[in-house]
């Protein structure tokens, strides 16, 4: 896979796929704005900082990480926690992984352990950690055998999240069955 094509902007969908810190931010930033919007944010904040590496980041100002994250356009809806939660990620990805995002999931062969460590993300929950697992599964092939059960619901076949964009089309399916989800009051886990 060359592309992950969630954003709209070519470059910014084949970061996601080439960089694995690139997409745990993505993901870390999928909360209360459009996916599209989210994972952009990875490549905006590589362009804004000329490099996207977690070491460099975890070890910046918070200040200035916090500016980067409110300049025009901002990164978030919520560009101040953001770029704090960004930074506790890539500080978490230092001090456990070498600051090597992709260690998080390389040579697993447990899919509880591979959920663990993504629960243990800051800024990651345990549904935000199972769509992850899943995102790693159904459009990276890097979760462990057995993930599917782990991961569930997001394992099933529904178009319920990032994990199930696989083209313009599938994302648009996503779309339409949030949507249907928010208009009968349940959430995408439902």
């Amino acid at each position: 896979m060359n592309v992950f094509p969630i954003t709209g902007d070519p470059e910014a969908d084949r970061l996601l796929v080439e960089d694995p810190l690139a997409l745990l931010v993505g993901m870390l930033l999928d909360q209360q704005v459009p996916m599209s919007w989210a994972f952009r944010g990875p490549s905006t904040l590589r362009a804004r900082l000329g490099m996207l590496d977690a070491s460099a980041i975890a070890a910046m100002d918070p200040d200035a990480l916090d500016a980067v994250f409110r300049e025009k356009p901002a990164l978030h809806r919520y560009p101040g926690s953001m770029a704090q939660r960004t930074q506790a990620l890539c500080q978490h990805l230092v001090a456990e992984y070498d600051g090597d995002a992709a260690k998080i999931w390389r040579r697993v062969r447990d899919p509880q352990v591979l959920l663990d460590r993504l629960r243990a993300l800051p800024g990651f929950g345990d549904e935000k950690a199972r769509i992850m697992m899943a995102v790693l599964g159904k459009r990276f092939g890097r979760a462990p055998s057995g993930w599917e059960a782990v991961a569930k619901p997001f394992g099933d076949s529904k178009p319920r999240s990032v994990a199930d964009v696989s083209s313009p089309e599938a994302l648009q399916r996503v779309r339409a069955w949030k949507q249907a989800q928010k208009a009968k009051g349940k959430a995408k886990s439902d």
